[in-house]
């Protein structure tokens, strides 16, 4: 748009005010004659098509939008939840109308709680606040102070949960965290807390779990991990030096449960033995007696039967087993007079033997 510096030369003479450029006196245009020159400027249909144009343009590329694979877009309607979207081109209500707001279900979150245990003598120098290392210092069930640094990754679930029913998600899950890991660590000793981490971080998942389901977060929890726990570093020594006197104390229980094991089966088991020998011993004997008392028994019928029999039968039986018991057996005839020949029989029976 150009000016008609004539015309308005023109108007100025015609006030009383000479001009004729920034050289000649004048001066430039004010204000008011600017303001004046834009409502005496006519559009044309040109400029209109065009300006038409640019709003038609500007409208509808608001109207268009995409989600990513790992997006879901939520749609309000002057501020209230109509649907939601998932991945792909879409179309909606000019702005001001409709609005879309991309929530990444597919990614993870973390959320970092306190400090590692070598880390909190250097927080001050760093600038670390005092509510983040009071974070990490938990007290346990067995009345002790722990370093319990952990993280926690989650996804988001439900976006209209996430969206629309909690103010600040972010904090809500860091104050439902600790809450939940505090209460899992004081229902354990120190020790537990030193050496199950594993357990400790899925117990904290599950109660942290079930905390945000009743909030309806919309919040998904991924995993939960513990850093290396420890005791503040003031009392590290002294608790060392505890843990060295528990191992001891444990190994020397280990030992005499070993001894124990060793000499009190064997002892058992030689008891047993000699309380089964007694018992046998006592069946024997007592078998033996009735059997001798059946056998007397039995013999005294038969010799009540038969006396004579009998009585030469028992000789005869106790001759069989005296007789080999009496070793060389010499028969001297009553009609010897002479006894000297047979003095050498052992000596010849000797040698016979040993010529065998």
């Amino acid at each position: 748009m150009n000016w008609d510096w004539d015309k308005l030369q023109q108007r100025q003479k015609e006030r009383g005010r000479p001009g004729g450029g920034m050289g000649g006196g004048g001066r430039p245009p004010q204000f008011d004659d600017i303001i004046n020159k834009f409502k005496e400027f006519k559009f044309s249909k040109g400029w209109i098509l065009i300006i038409v144009a640019i709003l038609v343009i500007a409208v509808g590329s608001t109207m268009v939008y995409t989600v990513e694979t790992n997006e879901v877009g939520v749609i309000q309607r002057f501020g209230k939840f109509i649907r939601t979207t998932q991945s792909g081109l879409h179309f909606k209500l000019p702005a001001g109308i409709e609005k879309v707001t991309k929530v990444k279900t597919k990614r993870v979150y973390t959320e970092q709680f306190g400090l590692k245990a070598d880390d909190l003598s250097k927080a001050s120098s760093f600038g670390v606040s005092r509510d983040e290392i009071e974070v990490a210092m938990m007290l346990t069930g067995d009345l002790n102070v722990g370093l319990v640094p952990w993280i926690v990754q989650y996804r988001i679930k439900d976006p209209y949960n996430y969206l629309f029913k909690v103010a600040d998600v972010r904090q809500l899950i860091r104050d439902m965290a600790e809450a939940s890991m505090r209460l899992v660590v004081g229902d354990r000793s120190i020790n537990e807390v030193i050496s199950k981490r594993q357990e400790i971080a899925a117990d904290a998942a599950v109660r942290l779990q079930k905390d945000l389901n009743e909030a309806e977060t919309g919040i998904e929890i991924a995993t939960v991990e513990l850093g290396n726990t420890n005791v503040p570093e003031p009392v590290q020594d002294s608790f060392n030096e505890v843990n060295r006197a528990v191992q001891e104390k444990e190994e020397m229980i280990y030992q005499a449960r070993k001894d124990y094991n060793q000499v009190i089966p064997r002892a058992r088991g030689q008891a047993e033995k000699t309380v089964e020998t007694a018992k046998g011993y006592a069946v024997n004997r007592v078998n033996t007696a009735e059997g001798d008392a059946s056998r007397f028994v039995s013999r005294y019928e038969a010799y009540r039967k038969a006396p004579e029999v009998t009585r030469r039968r028992l000789y005869l039986e106790m001759m069989n087993q005296v007789i080999p018991e009496l070793g060389n057996k010499y028969i001297v005839d009553s009609r010897q007079d002479n006894l000297l020949p047979l003095l050498n029989l052992g000596l010849k029976k000797g040698a016979q033997d040993a010529g065998k």
